[in-house]
């Protein structure tokens, strides 16, 4: 039997695959008007429906929110009970129901009409209510689910969420939604690390211990040892105060094991000259991967004129989920 069930679940994935490019081939004027009131909206926009397409919906809305446009779920059943409260003129609203008659969709038209807010039907059937009284009619035109009984909603919400999508996206390409943009509203997980840039969460102020080239050994570690949190590298500066070097505790365990008198001496015969450095605009995942080639545990950050203005510890990557 487990052939029949492969063969079976390749027709429900091809049948589901068909859906979404008959849509494809639907496309036109109608998705181009949806496009403009999405980008010219001016407050949210609002998606709506209950059952299998409320949450395909709720999936719609979070992709228009995560892609630049603001957006919130409405289920249509609540709507009418003290959530038609959110919605405003300046919105827009997009009700999903595939047959367009679903009563707890169709029930909020004379309130959105009253209102003054556009809706944009998302349909498999233009000449249902939902779909005569919408500004613009998003159709997925005649569906075939997958489903053996032709009952359970498959292809239509699946085709429904592909329309959706392509809207989201059409939308965050009009409006040049950028890398920048897209890493501040996915700040946790992979997607956020991979754009986070340094000055985001390098250590300044008191964490940053910086001494000028004259300045014995022994009097630098005065500088290196204070509260937790602390850098355990001290930068070394010349008058214009200017990055000239590093002195780490790897550098300070390696010359004490050779000679102790070195802590009586200028921290600049001991300090690592020209070290690596970072930009407040470097990219975590760059600085990543530079500070394991290397092998080091901090790296100064510098401005254009190579002042020191923080320092990336390694302790900062892992508590942000990168690990060398």
């Amino acid at each position: 039997m487990s052939d029949d069930d492969l063969t079976y679940a390749r027709e429900v994935l091809a049948t589901e695959a068909t859906a979404i490019r008959a849509v494809e081939e639907r496309l036109g004027d109608s998705f181009l008007k949806a496009l403009e009131l999405v980008t010219g909206c001016e407050g949210q926009i609002v998606v709506t429906g209950v059952g299998k397409s409320g949450i395909v919906g709720q999936k719609i809305s979070a992709t228009l929110a995560s892609t630049g446009m603001p957006s919130f779920h409405v289920h249509a059943a609540e709507a009418v009970h003290g959530d038609l409260g959110r919605i405003r003129a300046k919105d827009v609203v997009i009700a999903l129901s595939f047959s367009g008659e679903t009563e707890e969709v169709v029930r909020l038209i004379p309130l959105l009409r009253r209102m003054g807010t556009p809706l944009i039907a998302l349909t498999g059937s233009p000449e249902s209510r939902l779909g005569r009284e919408a500004d613009v009619v998003l159709s997925l035109g005649p569906v075939v689910e997958a489903c053996p009984m032709g009952l359970a909603p498959t292809s239509s919400t699946t085709a429904s969420m592909a329309l959706g999508d392509a809207l989201a996206l059409a939308a965050s390409r009009r409006k040049h939604f950028s890398r920048e943009e897209y890493a501040l509203f996915h700040r946790g997980g992979a997607l956020g690390r991979k754009l986070l840039r340094v000055g985001e969460i390098l250590r300044t102020g008191e964490d940053l211990p910086a001494v000028t080239a004259k300045t014995t050994v022994r009097e630098t570690l005065g500088h290196v040892s204070g509260p937790e949190g602390r850098t355990s590298a001290a930068l070394v500066l010349d008058d214009a105060g200017a990055l000239v070097g590093i002195f780490t505790d790897g550098d300070l365990r390696r010359h004490i094991q050779r000679d102790a008198a070195f802590l009586d001496g200028p921290i600049d015969a001991v300090m690592i000259e020209n070290p690596k450095t970072l930009t407040v605009d470097t990219l975590v995942a760059d600085a990543q991967k530079l500070m394991k080639e290397y092998r080091i545990d901090e790296v100064p950050v510098v401005d254009a004129a190579g002042r020191p203005i923080g320092v990336l510890d390694v302790q900062d990557l892992l508590e942000v989920g990168f690990a060398l």
